[in-house]
């Protein structure tokens, strides 16, 4: 396993696991405790989202939750977005391209949202996270297309929820809730 330490946002981190292919198919360890146990991280619960293409989801995160994402199927952008107010990376946004090929996982860092639009015709997103997701109305939402973090998603109608569509922008939230 490879990994590299965003310059960017401080705490981003970006690994590339190891896959073995063979005559069956291919092999991946994506995660174990003497590889990435340098993080020092204990994960407390699993994740899942299965979507279709079009489909973006957040931008969210929270104050003390940090996510190891990956993509297990399929091909997604990823933004990650640094909302700590104390950080010398306040408002500054990160693209990656994770796919089923290039196996890359992102760690985003607590105090930071993400979101990702799915580019394939599916996709299999996984994170882990360490803390457990007590709902919505614990975490910030922040609008995909707010012009204070000018992300680039490359589409003009994605498909969002309820929560992605009304959820605020940062000129609109109150500084501590940021």
């Amino acid at each position: 396993m490879k990994y590299k330490v965003d310059e960017e946002i401080e705490g981003l981190i970006v690994f590339e696991p190891e896959s073995f292919f063979d005559v069956r198919g291919e092999y991946i360890n994506t995660y174990n405790t003497v590889e990435y146990g340098f993080l020092g991280l204990d994960f407390v619960e699993d994740d899942f989202s299965i979507s279709t293409k079009g489909v973006l989801r957040g931008l969210h995160g929270d104050s003390k939750t940090k996510k190891f994402i990956q993509c297990l199927q399929g091909s997604i952008l990823l933004a990650v977005a640094d909302l700590r107010g104390d950080s010398p990376s306040y408002l500054k946004t990160r693209l990656y391209a994770i796919n089923d090929r290039n196996r890359k996982q992102v760690l985003v860092p607590e105090g930071c949202i993400n979101g990702h639009l799915v580019l394939s015709d599916s996709c299999i997103f996984s994170y882990k996270q360490t803390e457990i997701y007590t709902g919505a109305g614990n975490q910030i939402s922040v609008r995909y297309d707010d012009p204070w973090l000018a992300i680039p998603w490359r589409v003009e109608n994605p498909l969002l929820s309820v929560r992605d569509s009304s959820a605020k922008f940062l000129k609109d939230m109150d500084e501590e809730c940021r």
